[in-house]
């Protein structure tokens, strides 16, 4: 990490964002590999937002109970209360290797508190488990766990206003819709539906029968109901799309590319998020997003 100017003399030492990108680099690749696409500062600032949204996001994964899960989201909410109060993270107790750095990008960007509170209502709404109702319940979930990302991505580089703004929220659904459809087989080992209920029952889908056995027998019903949420995803990626953002705001917006990858990837597997096309890693990601940075493209 290269240090700050002058004028930014509270920028934290380089191995302040060591944890943080080894979290990122194994449990949030994408936004890692797009973070990293930024200029120096601006990059680190990414960093805190993505780290700090990591933590938060997979509380739901590391906790056995609702009500532990829900004290490790207001530890949370405490260490914003001392980082919006100017108290040095150091100073609080219990401190976390992203408090820190989130601190520092709170202040240098002007980091606003409402869309971090935002996001850990949103995973603390999580914490129930319970399976969206319809489509519409779904994508309001996607929104409330990615727009606030994006938005944050966007004022660390200066770009939350005019097109990249107006592109911002179809980018946020469309990411959080394919990573939905991405993560079906993991999330059902985990006892966990992301799928709509009514579309699931539209199909005939059996979710008893798909977390026991996997989509053996059910194949046509599971592509029918990733299908839809699939061209759900599309369409807000063309609503983005139709947005001339600045070159300068692109590292936000680039995940937008890695959805389009990987709605492709379904497609061509007959929406079925089980096929090994699908769940293989896809090796090519950093070049995909490098020659989209290059080409001014999201």
């Amino acid at each position: 990490m290269a240090n700050m100017s002058e004028s930014s003399p509270e920028f934290p030492a380089p191995e302040a964002f060591t944890p943080i990108l080894e979290d990122l680099r194994r449990d949030d690749r994408d936004r890692y590999l797009t973070a990293l696409l930024a200029p120096v500062g601006a990059r680190e600032g990414m960093l805190a937002v993505y780290g700090f949204n990591l933590e938060i996001a997979r509380v739901r994964e590391t906790v056995s109970e609702e009500l532990i899960g829900r004290m490790r989201l207001q530890w949370w909410r405490d260490c914003l209360d001392g980082i919006f109060a100017g108290v040095p993270p150091g100073d609080q107790p219990g401190g976390h290797p992203v408090a820190g750095p989130l601190a520092w990008a709170a202040r240098r960007f002007s980091l606003p508190r409402t869309l971090f509170d935002g996001l850990i209502d949103a995973r603390e709404a999580d914490l129930a488990g319970g399976q969206p109702a319809d489509l519409a319940a779904l994508e309001d979930h996607a929104r409330r766990t990615a727009a606030p990302v994006v938005d944050l991505a966007l004022r660390v580089l200066g770009q939350d206003t005019g097109p990249a703004a107006a592109a911002a929220v179809d980018v946020a659904l469309a990411q959080a819709l394919a990573g939905i459809l991405r993560a079906v087989p993991f999330n059902l080992r985990a006892g966990l539906v992301r799928l709509p209920d009514d579309l699931c029952r539209e199909a005939g889908l059996d979710l008893d029968r798909l977390r026991d056995r996997g989509p053996a027998g059910q194949e046509r019903a599971l592509a029918v109901v990733v299908s839809t949420v699939a061209a759900r995803a599309r369409r807000a990626l063309d609503a983005a799309r139709r947005h001339r953002v600045p070159r300068a705001a692109l590292p936000a917006l680039l995940p937008a590319r890695l959805a389009a990858r990987d709605l492709k990837r379904l497609a061509r597997a007959g929406y079925d998020p089980f096929a090994g096309s699908v769940m293989r890693v896809d090796g090519l990601r950093p070049l995909v997003l490098l020659s989209a940075r290059l080409r001014g493209k999201y």
